[in-house]
């Protein structure tokens, strides 16, 4: 019988490439940056291994470690975050809300863009934290599933709530309870990710989609359908389109939507699975239909009028970039309160305006319309509480089943 390591992910599929836009700037999606698969680095040398080395495998030890809190002696807080996941103004001025931020509260924030995928970036501070050391940093942005399997090593503190009141109030009701950080003991989210169908009116020429089963039955888009790379996602949203539930799902369940994949898949109704480089295809027509990340298609339909998305009936996908304070960050109360200070309307909206992800801040909306009015009135970046009730999040996986179903998608998308 095949033995299964604790915590040893699969391995990893290609990520996808960097893009730029109108703007110029290199936009990376967070999901195609091995968003949820973990990468060879983890599989080999990371939480795999850990019981190899002497270090605990991961079980219930939540808790975090806490080192003196030098916050009121030192006005600083070292923020690690993903490259060009932050605000700029139209003037290419470089993050004006941390600006904003030092003035109020006098608190120098040293932001660094050292992450640019989540395994290369664990492999860079797993190290320190499995020696119970400070990794130099006292805030992280960590993709939903690595900040869960920090949460369960112990490898994150947990947050001050009296810190935290813009964030305790006005965070969005989608977030607030992950069932890998119930309550939001240890996170926060950064940015939400959700999952749609877009399409290209041109290229879809008159056919109707509105379901997934449209992508995968019809044949007159056979050979013009994307599917993601990232099993969450198009596994997920083949669940919904099956009416069962991501969140609660079973291994019988799951094999079933393989299966209806893959038959999609014999008959070459799918043309291929991408990372985020479907949107090449898509604006080219390539691709009459596909899954993509919202963040993509705000991008493109400024871009491109055939451009256009929709939200099934049954569902759509959402999961979240998070912020984290590790084991011993020096600065606990000053990162704490940077945290909380992109829990205000205000920064919130000029994040957003930017970005162009999920936010997860209520009340923004007046705040964003200042800045950007067609923003404002996007469900894409502020979904409207009927869109919020259809989102789903994709079930914590223990680490057999986290390997078993990837293996079963690898095979499906031919990895």
């Amino acid at each position: 019988m095949e033995q299964y390591e604790p915590d040893r992910l699969p391995p990893a599929r290609p990520a996808a490439a960097r893009r730029s836009f109108r703007t110029g700037r290199a936009a990376l999606t967070r999901r195609s940056l091995l968003r949820a698969s973990a990468g060879g680095a983890l599989a080999a040398g990371g939480l795999g291994a850990l019981s190899a080395c002497g270090i605990p495998a991961a079980g219930d030890t939540r808790g975090g470690v806490p080192a003196e809190d030098r916050s009121q002696k030192e006005k600083t807080v070292n923020f690690s975050n993903w490259t060009e996941y932050m605000d700029v103004d139209d003037s290419g001025r470089r993050h004006p809300t941390l600006e904003a931020f030092t003035e109020r509260t006098g608190i120098t924030v040293e932001y660094t863009e050292d992450i640019n995928d989540n395994t290369e970036f664990f492999g860079k501070i797993k190290p320190q934290l499995a020696a119970g050391q400070d990794t130099g940093r006292d805030v992280i942005v960590l993709t939903d599933w690595l900040a869960a399997r920090l949460i369960r090593l112990g490898w994150v503190q947990k947050l001050d709530p009296s810190n935290l009141p813009n964030a305790f109030t006005n965070l969005s009701a989608q977030f607030r309870n992950p069932d890998w950080d119930p309550g939001r003991a240890y996170s926060y989210p950064w940015q939400g990710i959700s999952t749609v169908i877009a399409y290209n009116k041109k290229a879809l020429d008159g056919v109707e989609v509105r379901t997934l089963s449209d992508l995968l039955d019809n044949p007159k888009l056979k050979g013009r359908v994307g599917l993601l790379t990232e099993m969450r996602d198009t596994v997920g949203m083949t669940l919904l389109d099956m009416d069962k539930d991501p969140a609660t799902f079973g291994a019988d369940d799951y094999d079933a939507a393989i299966a209806r994949l893959q038959k999609a898949v014999d008959r070459g109704q799918v043309r291929r699975f991408t990372g985020n480089d479907y949107t090449a295809d898509l604006t080219k027509g390539d691709f009459a239909a596909c899954l993509a990340w919202a963040g993509d298609v705000v991008q493109l339909k400024a871009d491109n009028p055939d451009i256009g998305f929709l939200v099934p009936d049954s569902g759509y996908m959402t999961s979240s970039d998070n912020l984290l304070i590790p084991n011993k960050a020096r600065h606990k109360t000053n990162a704490e309160r940077l945290i909380d200070y992109y829990f205000e309307p205000r920064p919130a909206a000029e994040l957003a305006a930017y970005i162009n992800f999920v936010c997860p801040v209520d009340g923004v909306k007046d705040e964003l319309a200042k800045i950007d009015e067609d923003a404002a009135n996007n469900p894409l970046i502020l979904p409207d509480r009927a869109m919020q009730a259809r989102s789903r999040a994709f079930r914590s996986l223990s680490s057999k089943e986290e390997t078993v179903f990837e293996e079963k998608f690898a095979k499906l998308t031919g990895a």
